[in-house]
């Protein structure tokens, strides 16, 4: 990975998450934060990364993840530092890092800070870890958690935000729960900047802990740890390694229903509920969940709560914003192709010395990395070919079944392409008939947005920037057509004039149209702000994403079926053959890019083509 670093020779870490506490506090704004475990193995790390993405709607303050180093294994804590890299760098997440201390001497846990200052990561939770079976027979460097914050501050001062347990009922192994808040005070003293606490089941528990840190002179933000009940098995198993004794009124209430997993889920929804409507309430600024890897119940708190963002307007830009690094910092502007594969264009740019700031080419560099395997399936999971061929078509005998396919994905009946992993955009849905029929028509697309003129910016469809802007778009096409509907094409958008600008290529030919320059495609207007211009087509750019989306018919579409059967064949004729085009209506007043497709007459297809309405 490349380090970027300030002019100071620090490298830029994501926002310490005391500051992002700060400012909600300071604006009364309730918040979240979710916790999440190390998958043992790659796959389960792909469907956690897919996770991540998925409450990334919600707008969580911070990610949690765990230290893998359990059993004494120093070598799995590399597991954690590598997920919270990819997600502060992929997932755009802020992401709190947990490190444990007992097995490791203190030279190794110098090189894990190191690790993790080089890789942008600034937030670290403190924990002394499970004792290790040996105890009695080893000298250790670090014996409490407090002996971790100490190092970190003597050794790092202020660059890592420092966040430590808080235990609501006492650490099992202190003497009593008076001397374990002292020990609490004693790291807090030491440097700690916020207290996460660890399960409770009563929010007066939760209360009553803070009351006591409070009367001993501990004045950081304290969150509670909510572990949502999520089945039977796994209420018991948390509960003995946390040694938190399950409530009789709570083993009464889940036993009837034990063997029922939507019972069992839906009273931890009404019970967890209940919990944090009382801490807020009370005045706790933010919930902290502990997931166990899992989504729907927490998901269904969030929203119960009406926490979570799960809407276009509470986007700062169109795009997920980056956390770490001079991309965070600065990055403002990015071309609009890869909307749909964000992450490839995060890991294919993230050796720029610099990133676009205010209107692309100001500061761009000249290069993007060589398209490789890894970008094509960055957190993605090789999904069997044989559920692929379920959803992409058993057998493919010519171009109208590829047609089928990209209607059925607009339709919704097919969740994912090979260059859309999420299903249609909120904004596509607003053009979702008329992108139907012009993929009916043989010309599939993979990108698109509708035109949008003077909407505010908390549109909760097409919004981004927050509240008091205005912003606006230009209609957007991105497709794939055969050779016979690109001539046809080129022949029609020509009786425009400079209305649509337009950009086009074969896997190998020279990339033709009218585009010369970037273009805006979005842009919004904000009290005492400039214009901000986040999307753009840009011709340089499309030179190397077009390669990247070609590559996708063969790595992820065409390897599903057989070498030399028909259906590969197919796809390999298309990924030869046919062409890639991208198309903007400069019009945003009054323009409708679907009129230049209304007269086509697909002569080759048996099925009736339909007519594209305004």
């Amino acid at each position: 990975m490349n380090t970027q670093t300030a002019h100071d020779g620090q490298p830029i870490g994501s926002e310490k998450i005391i500051n992002k506490i700060a400012k909600k506090m300071h604006d009364k704004e309730p918040f979240f934060s979710l916790e999440y475990f190390p998958p043992k193995t790659n796959a389960g790390a792909v469907n956690l990364f897919a996770r991540f993405d998925r409450m990334a709607s919600y707008e969580p303050l911070f990610l949690d993840v765990t230290w893998s180093a359990g059993g004494g294994n120093k070598k799995r804590g590399k597991r954690t530092l590598d997920i919270v890299r990819q997600s502060q760098d992929f997932c755009c997440h802020t992401t709190n890092m947990h490190l444990t201390c007992n097995i490791y001497t203190k030279e190794e846990i110098i090189d894990i800070l190191e690790t993790a200052k080089n890789n942008g990561i600034t937030n670290i939770l403190a924990l002394s870890g499970d004792a290790p079976d040996d105890e009695d027979n080893i000298e250790r460097d670090f014996n409490h958690a407090v002996d971790l914050v100490r190092l970190i501050k003597q050794e790092y001062g202020d660059y890592f935000c420092v966040s430590v347990a808080g235990y609501p009922y006492g650490h099992p192994d202190c003497e009593s729960y008076e001397k374990d808040i002292e020990y609490l005070k004693q790291k807090v003293d030491a440097g700690a900047d916020f207290v996460i606490s660890q399960l409770f089941f009563y929010y007066q528990d939760f209360l009553k802990f803070t009351s006591d840190c409070r009367d001993a002179g501990i004045e950081c933000p304290i969150l509670p740890g909510i572990l949502p009940i999520q089945g039977y098995r796994s209420l018991r198993n948390i509960t003995k390694m946390c040694s938190v004794p399950v409530p009789q009124e709570i083993i009464d209430a889940i036993e009837p229903i034990k063997d029922d997993d939507q019972a069992i889920k839906q009273y931890g929804v009404n019970f967890a509920v209940d919990m944090c409507r009382h801490l807020l309430d009370a005045g706790v600024p933010g919930l902290h969940f502990y997931t166990l890897n899992r989504e729907v119940v927490t998901s269904r708190i969030i929203e119960e709560l009406s926490l979570g963002s799960d809407d276009a307007c509470g986007r700062p830009l169109p795009w997920r914003k980056a956390v770490v690094g001079k991309r965070g910092k600065k990055e403002s502007v990015r071309p609009i192709y890869w909307a749909n594969r964000s992450k490839s264009y995060l890991s294919r740019t993230e050796s720029w010395d610099d990133f676009p700031n205010g209107r692309w080419g100001d500061n761009r560099s000249p290069a993007f990395g060589e398209l490789t395997d890894y970008h094509v399936f960055l957190h993605q999971k090789k999904e069997k070919p044989s559920m692929l061929r379920k959803k992409w078509g058993q057998t493919l005998e010519g171009p109208e079944d590829i047609t089928q396919v990209f209607a059925n994905f607009i339709d919704g009946k097919v969740d994912q392409l090979p260059w859309i992993e999420n299903g249609l955009s909120l904004e596509s849905n607003l053009i979702h008939q008329q992108l139907l029929s012009l993929n009916l028509a043989g010309f599939w697309t993979i990108n698109s947005q509708p035109r949008v003129n003077a909407a505010p910016s908390n549109d909760p469809a097409i919004g981004w920037g927050g509240d008091g802007g205005i912003v606006y778009q230009k209609e957007y096409l991105e497709f794939f057509c055969s050779p016979s509907h690109f001539e046809w094409f080129e022949s029609e958008v020509s009786k425009y004039g400079n209305r649509f600008s337009y950009q086009a290529s074969t896997v190998n030919g020279d990339i033709v149209g009218n585009v010369t320059e970037a273009i805006a495609v979005t842009w919004g207007v904000f009290p005492g702000k400039q214009i901000q211009q986040p999307t753009v087509v840009d011709p340089t750019s499309f030179k190397y994403w077009k390669d990247e989306a070609f590559e996708l018919w063969k790595a992820k579409w065409g390897r599903i079926y057989p070498k030399d059967s028909e259906s590969r064949e197919l796809i390999n004729t298309i990924h030869d053959n046919y062409y890639l085009v991208n198309i903007v209506d400069n019009d945003f007043l009054n323009g409708n890019i679907f009129n230049i497709f209304t007269e086509y007459s697909l002569v080759e297809s048996p099925r009736e083509t339909p007519i594209l309405n305004e």
